[in-house]
């Protein structure tokens, strides 16, 4: 297999390009085309293959300076240029041929002269579209094509041919002709950064990912993303809980939150369900456990010095690489980065806990709010054969009763569900949580009463002597009120 120079990729194809065949690349100006083939020469040459790049569109400079912009080396890269360049004294002077003024036969004898001269391994054509102008038959430029394809067959070239897909009439023909067939596509949201993704429509005799597959364009070229997908990390796990160090919370959730689960925390905007989850990361940290906690709607900082305030001591576990803090752009991030990221944390960090915070920032990641729960399911799937205990945030719309709703029901995915909410009592406001759901273990059925009062996480009695608590305008049918004293301030 000839590997194109982005692992990535690589992992996609199983492997790279097998040799010997032919590629076609698609996709529009912008996509990456250029790049990605310029990775794959370098990377023949680095282990000392001849590589050849034949350009129509570009010249020799152009490729060198972006090139040169990615930091790659093209040293053991020749050049054949098929595009007329002007003289000082305003007549043409040809390093080649022009293609829009001769037969395309003449420019296929050019390309095939130098690859007997240099003998190259790996072959770069760009591009197809320039070569359909020059053919101006449709039938004798796919009879070149298959008579370049068997040529080059013949000396064990590995080609990649590119198409930027400006023809009025799309060919499939060449569909047919090529051994692999890859797309790549830049879309534009309504708001934020480009996004781009690439799809392998066609790999002969060989079984590679499916689907798509975001990736980005950097300093160094293209970063691609393979879909994540749970069934490739099926494990056998022995799993236990994980304890809050909150005693009530322990009893509450019946011993902790288990390894290997998900848990949802659900309740509206300033319940507590950030500052939460940071005591969650801090107990395993204080155990051992690696955590890293994605925020969306927050920044580092801020959740630093609110934990701080509430005696969740996050910031020393921070200090000393135990918890990793990574702040998320939903406008400038492709859901397959996020996944990525999410995956060198378990993979590359040793996470055991991961909190994303929250659904409502992920939803924002994703380009079509119909794919989340799909993706969302492979993560936690992926997550939980990983052995991790993930914990996911989602914030409902509206502050008190039945008129509360969340973005995305992510509910059904979670193997625990955490409720929080808010309710009113004698003209004062406070909160409650109960544990809705725990799959695989028992957990008290009771609300209790919850507050980050006195500089500390406070879970209360059962309020038993209330009915209608989720309502948030309960009634008071006891003797005594359960309801906790505030702390003095």
């Amino acid at each position: 297999m000839a590997r194109t120079g982005v692992p990535g990729l690589d992992y996609i194809l199983s492997g790279g390009f097998a040799r010997g065949r032919l590629f076609l690349i698609e996709g529009s100006p912008g996509s990456g085309k250029t790049t990605l083939a310029l990775q794959f020469l370098t990377e023949g040459a680095r282990h000392g293959e001849p590589s050849l790049y034949v350009t129509l569109s570009e010249t020799r400079e152009q490729l060198e300076s972006s090139a040169r912009v990615h930091g790659m080396n093209l040293a053991g890269v020749s050049f054949l240029e098929l595009i007329p360049s002007s003289g000082v004294d305003g007549e043409d002077q040809y390093t080649m041929f022009q293609p829009s003024e001769v037969e395309l036969a003449a420019t296929t004898k050019a390309i095939l002269a130098d690859v007997e001269r240099i003998k190259p391994t790996r072959v770069v054509i760009d591009s197809l579209s320039d070569m359909r102008l020059v053919a101006g038959n449709p039938l004798r430029y796919r009879r070149q094509i298959m008579a370049m394809k068997q040529f080059l067959s013949e000396l064990q070239c590995t080609v990649v041919m590119l198409d930027d897909m400006t023809a009025a009439d799309h060919d499939l023909q060449v569909h047919s002709i090529a051994h692999g067939v890859m797309l790549l596509e830049q879309l534009t949201p309504g708001y934020g950064a480009e996004r781009r993704r690439l799809s392998v429509l066609k790999y002969r005799g060989l079984k590679f990912r499916g689907g798509y597959h975001d990736y980005i364009i950097q300093t160094g070229g293209l970063n691609v993303f393979p879909r994540l997908v749970a069934a490739d990390h099926r494990t056998s796990v022995e799993r236990h809980n994980l304890p809050t160090d909150v005693p009530e919370l322990d009893a509450l959730l019946g011993g902790g939150i288990c390894e290997g689960t998900s848990t949802l925390l659900l309740g509206a905007a300033g319940t507590g369900k950030s500052t939460l989850a940071a005591q969650f990361a801090s107990a395993g940290a204080s155990r051992g456990i690696r955590g890293a906690m994605f925020l969306f709607d927050e920044s580092p900082s801020t959740l630093l010095t609110r934990c701080g305030h509430i005696g969740v001591d996050l910031r020393r576990h921070v200090e000393a690489g135990r918890v990793t803090l990574m702040q998320v752009d939903p406008a400038e991030l492709s859901p397959g980065e996020l996944v990525s990221r999410i995956q060198d944390a378990v993979e590359r960090d040793r996470a055991g806990i991961i909190v994303i915070d929250s659904l409502n920032g992920y939803l924002n990641a994703m380009p079509e709010e119909r794919f989340l729960t799909i993706q969302l399911h492979e993560l936690l799937t992926y997550l939980g054969q990983s052995k991790v205990a993930t914990l996911l945030i989602g914030s409902q719309h509206g502050l008190i009763g039945s008129q509360m709703s969340a973005p995305v029901d992510a509910s059904y995915l979670a193997d625990s569900v955490i409720l929080m909410r808010y309710f009113e009592n004698r003209g004062e406001v406070r909160q409650a949580i109960s544990v809705m759901k725990k799959r695989g273990g028992p957990h008290e059925r009771s609300i209790r009463e919850f507050s980050l009062d006195g500089g500390r996480i406070r879970v209360g009695e059962a309020l038993s002597e209330f009915r209608g608590i989720l309502t948030g305008v309960p009634e008071y049918e006891g003797a005594h009120s359960p309801l906790m004293a505030k702390d003095a301030t």
